[in-house]
């Protein structure tokens, strides 16, 4: 993963957040499954099913989930996110990423 410079705090948890959604897609896919985007819920979903999906630990889990209710505060609410959200969101970022892809190729090697 690569960040760039300059970027606000606000875009970096924003990207961070958005890496972090598209491997739990990627994880749920790999599985067989995927949510439904249309509908309410999809997010909270694909972060809560990562234990099952990528066996990631449920504490990680949780960690990712409190990421994802940041994410409403900010999106929905307008509230500014600090710089230790931000620092959390993209360490999440990273680990779920050298997770998903560890599980990737013990488990599916062909999707890589």
């Amino acid at each position: 993963m690569r960040q760039l410079d300059g970027l606000s705090a606000e875009n970096r948890f924003d990207a961070a957040y958005k890496a972090i959604m598209q491997l739990a897609m990627l994880a749920l896919n790999a599985n067989g499954f995927r949510t439904l985007t249309s509908k309410p819920g999809h997010h909270q979903t694909a972060i809560q099913t990562l234990t099952l999906t990528v066996a990631l630990p449920t504490q990680k889990v949780i960690v990712l989930d409190a990421l994802r209710k940041q994410r409403n505060l900010a999106d929905y609410s307008g509230d500014l996110v600090p710089d230790s959200a931000v620092a959390a969101c993209i360490a999440g970022a990273k680990e779920l990423h050298a997770h998903v892809m560890a599980w990737l190729a013990a488990n599916k090697p062909g999707l890589l």
